[in-house]
């Protein structure tokens, strides 16, 4: 078994510019769902924006990306990042989840998504948002 952290950047519709400009300068291949794919447009005029997204390359580099939708709070640089811990194995992210939780902000609980069989999100103690899920092929 094994896990990844990988950086989760914040954005607000510039998502997909950013993934693909990371694309650019350091190669590999991206990936960007939008609200509309997935299934969870709350605001039309956001659903084309990217609510998941990575480019991973075969020399080490991976990024993650996402376009917080208005209906929530986002200052840019004020919440710039998440901390993304990836897995296959649904009880060792439990396991994780459970240990992180203690102390921390739920703002999700771990629990199956339309884009992943669990994902959670919460902000430990010390202000850092976490997000963890359990690794699925996209089929939408």
């Amino acid at each position: 078994m094994s896990v990844t952290t990988t950086t989760h950047v914040n954005f607000r519709g510039s998502a997909r510019e950013a993934l693909d400009f990371y694309q650019s300068v350091f190669g590999g291949h991206t990936v960007a769902v939008t609200y509309k794919d997935a299934g969870n447009v709350q605001d039309e005029s956001e659903a084309d924006w990217v609510m998941w997204g990575q480019v991973v390359a075969d020399n080490g580099f991976h990024v993650m990306a996402y376009d917080v939708p208005s209906a929530m709070p986002y200052e840019q640089g004020a919440n710039p990042f998440f901390v993304s811990v990836r897995g296959e194995d649904a009880d060792e992210i439990s396991t994780l989840w459970r240990r992180l939780a203690d102390g921390s902000n739920v703002l999700r609980p771990l629990e199956p998504a339309a884009w992943a069989p669990l994902y959670g999100m919460l902000t430990d103690r010390f202000g850092v948002t976490w997000v963890l899920d359990v690794t699925a092929p996209y089929n939408g």
